[in-house]
């Protein structure tokens, strides 16, 4: 795992996988995170939200009605609420308002299931992992762990901040330092920049659209002067790949837009995401039929952004990025 404590520019490209491998299991289940392991991914990532006694468990989102069979719950049908979730009105059920015991009761399902109906024929085998177990995944298979802060100004509003045992935990498993196996990403800035000075570990600033939920516009951030100030927190990005090479009016890929240079000139890790292998998320030249839940040509989307010089990728289907960085 040298690739793992390797800087930007020296060593092969990470294999990140998203959600586990998502393209193949319910996304953020052990089983997602096996297969991706399986496969030679070289971090499995979780994405972080709390439950209401404040333990951290691997979810996209805080709301779990898709991702859970939550709603075939009687006992928990008066939970179901509508929050503002960074600006956003959310109805659903949501994990603050469970305790890790109640939701250990529910069971894992697909999220995309008109794309991914192979995927269904796992629904109802896992439960919501927490942190630590996946933790203790990642050491037993010697594997890195990428894991999100997700809402984090709204967990801290709630006064369950993610990253007290987020460090704890982290701390627990002896990943301290730079060389641990370990990124934390957020797609907000000022928990970036506090967790600068709690810990060694490398961070990677989230760039999506519009403003972060601690209301940094990431255009702001993509400037070369933008990179420059995000290097003295961050030790990389990991922006929307559209930001690293975009589509023209007809779907299909541009050339590279300058981002990755310039993060490299700034001393930035570039990690772009997410990576995924039906037709309906590719370009329109990589498609293959027009099912689109198909597989197209992702190698091919692979290769592009390889060639521009990205440092790692974020992918639903590991074994394919393995396939494009790694051939064996």
């Amino acid at each position: 795992m040298a690739t793992l404590i390797a800087t930007a520019a020296t060593a092969r490209p990470l294999v990140i996988a998203h959600r586990g491998a998502s393209a193949e299991r319910p996304e953020h289940t052990i089983a997602a995170y096996r297969e991706a392991i399986r496969v030679g991914a070289d971090f499995i990532e979780p994405d972080l939200v709390a439950t209401k006694d404040g333990v951290l468990v691997a979810r996209h989102e805080n709301e779990i009605s898709g991702t859970t069979d939550v709603a075939a719950h009687p006992e928990f049908a008066a939970r179901k609420a509508t929050k503002i979730i960074d600006g956003v009105a959310t109805t659903g059920w949501f994990t603050e308002d469970f305790t890790l015991a109640e939701l250990k009761t529910l069971r894992a399902r697909e999220r995309l299931p008109q794309l991914r109906p192979a995927n269904t024929k796992f629904d109802g085998q896992e439960t919501i992992p927490t942190l630590d177990e996946i933790i203790a995944l990642a050491q037993a298979a010697k594997v890195g762990i990428y894991p999100e802060t997700k809402h984090p100004s709204y967990f801290r509003g709630l006064g369950l901040p993610l990253e007290p045992p987020l460090l704890a935990a982290l701390k627990a498993a002896g990943w301290t330092t730079r060389a641990a196996p370990v990124f934390i990403q957020s797609f907000e800035v000022g928990n970036l920049k506090a967790l600068r000075g709690q810990t060694q570990v490398r961070l990677i600033q989230l760039i999506g659209d519009g403003v972060s939920g601690d209301g940094v516009a990431y255009d702001t951030l993509v400037t070369p002067a933008g990179l420059k100030g995000v290097a003295l927190y961050a030790d990389g990005i990991g922006p929307a790949k559209d930001r690293v090479i975009g589509r023209d009016a007809a779907g299909k890929l541009l050339p590279p837009a300058p981002l990755v240079a310039d993060a490299h000139a700034a001393g930035l890790q570039v990690h772009p995401w997410t990576f995924r292998p039906e037709n309906y998320f590719l370009p329109t030249d990589l498609r293959r039929g027009a099912d689109p839940a198909a597989r197209g040509d992702i190698a091919a989307e692979y290769r592009a952004y390889l060639a521009a010089g990205v440092d790692g990728v974020f992918s639903d289907d590991p074994e394919s990025a393995v396939g494009a960085i790694a051939p064996r």
